[in-house]
């Protein structure tokens, strides 16, 4: 067959799951194509994963600086607080820190989804590739 075990996710937020691909020949008869366009398929797809990548990488990051910013806050807060009423600061930036948290734990969802399928892209590119050259040998 040409997929298996793994995908029962077909997306997570809008990036694709990435097919196993068991058998070579199954899968390229399947697609309707040839080993070069399977190829380019598949590196292409390889490139998105890697924008999507560095986008969500970027976001983390973002993430991870804004944090430490919000708990300094809340720690002024609590410290004015001792001093004058400031409840709604303290229930907003809390409500913040909590969201920002959130966040950070989709993200970090979302990163591992997207290296699982860049390493199933990736063994698939050198399956295809791997067939073709025993193709070619066999030819000889």
């Amino acid at each position: 067959m040409a997929s298996s075990s793994a995908p029962v996710v077909s997306e997570r937020r809008g990036i694709p799951a990435a097919t196993f691909v068991e058998d070579v020949q199954t899968y390229l008869t399947q697609l309707e194509l040839d080993v070069n366009s399977s190829l380019s398929f598949l590196q292409e797809r390889l490139q998105q994963y890697r924008l999507v990548e560095m986008k969500l990488l970027a976001q983390q990051r973002d993430l991870q600086a804004k944090i430490p910013d919000i708990e300094k806050c809340l720690d002024i807060v609590a410290t004015l607080q001792a001093k004058k009423g400031a409840g709604e600061a303290n229930a907003l930036l809390q409500k913040n820190l909590e969201n920002a948290k959130g966040s950070l734990e989709v993200l970090v969802g979302d990163l591992q989804f997207l290296r699982d399928q860049v390493t199933i892209t990736q063994v698939t590119i050198a399956r295809v590739y791997n067939w073709d050259v025993h193709q070619r040998r066999i030819k000889q």
